[in-house]
């Protein structure tokens, strides 16, 4: 995939369902270089000030853009090489990090600088992936190569893991549906998972093909969940309620690796085709006999955070 210190964030508008006609949508690109060169910045999350923050990954650095002034804060992690991954905020304007390369999961405080790291008991827990808060407040996270779900109480400090039950599933992409219900990726096996956040119980879900894989997810706002077939490429969807799953060739086809993958409050999904130079993004719209439109744009990743009317998309 293309490695650029680059953000750019993309204004879609999408005014009718005559799109589909379309062979491409208008957009909106803006970019900003990042203060440290090639710092590979990555997971970007449209925080609730309508700041944008990112990972810095070949640079042990979390980064933050103003859009007012343009201008970005880059801060340094404290323990080296710990390859900050994911990211999401709590509701006091924290910015959690899972340490992908180190072992921990961290907390910077944007008001002091101040870094708190969680680490991880259990040694093959080396991993952590990615983050994302439940409506009690409690973070939950992958742990992609240890093959755990864990959880950390921001009160207490206390981290708790738990095995993926597929061996060597490898728990990947990590979202929340409306009831509070957490679901998971494996991206080593043709499963996605649910967690009951009060039980932890996790309760699999198999594809039919054992071939896939699924990378990322997203929920939608009737909670069915979509996913990135990255091997197959495909766009799936599985329905939690009766278990029925649903697949849609990629245009980009079977090699095109679906990746990065949005749901948007109006219903539309949105993925990349990370293998397609070049890189594109696809539109998925359920209410129009579940046609599939593609725009190419040179993207490889979109996420699902959403700030101030735009849809956020990182070059990976």
């Amino acid at each position: 995939m293309i490695r650029k210190s680059v953000l750019m964030l993309l204004a879609v508008m999408l005014v009718s369902a005559g799109l589909l006609a379309q062979q491409k949508a208008n957009v909106t690109i803006t970019e900003w270089d990042t203060p440290t060169k090639d710092s590979h910045p990555h997971d970007p999350l449209a925080a609730a000030d309508g700041s944008l923050w990112y990972t810095g990954q070949y640079a042990n650095k979390l980064g933050r853009l103003d859009f007012k002034t343009g201008e970005i804060q880059e801060w340094a992690l404290k323990t080296p090489n710990s390859g900050p991954h994911g990211l999401i905020e709590d509701k006091d304007g924290n910015i959690w990090f899972t340490a992908n390369s180190a072992a921990y999961v961290g907390k910077l405080n944007p008001k002091t600088s101040a870094i708190t790291e969680y680490k991880m008991p259990d040694p093959a827990a080396r991993d952590p992936h990615t983050p994302l808060f439940d409506r009690k407040g409690i973070l939950w996270f992958t742990v992609q190569q240890g093959n755990m779900i864990g959880k950390i109480d921001p009160a207490t400090g206390q981290v708790t893991l738990k095995q993926s039950p597929t061996r060597d599933s490898r728990p990947y992409g990590l979202r929340i549906n409306s009831k509070g219900v957490l679901f998971y990726c494996e991206f080593n096996s043709n499963k996605l998972a649910s967690i009951d956040p009060d039980t932890f119980e996790i309760k699999e879900y198999t594809l039919p093909d054992p071939a896939a894989r699924p990378r990322r997810i997203a929920i939608a706002p009737d909670d069915r969940v979509y996913y990135s077939d990255y091997a197959r490429g495909y766009l799936g969807r599985l329905d939690p309620k009766t278990g029925k799953v649903e697949e849609w060739p990629s245009p980009g086809g079977r090699s095109s690796q679906p990746y990065g993958i949005a749901a948007t409050a109006d219903g539309i999904i949105w993925y990349s085709e990370s293998n397609v130079q070049p890189n594109t993004i696809v539109v998925h719209i359920k209410s129009i006999r579940e046609a599939i439109q593609k725009i190419t744009p040179d993207f490889a990743c979109i996420k699902s955070e959403r700030a101030r009317g735009y849809r956020w998309v990182e070059v990976a």
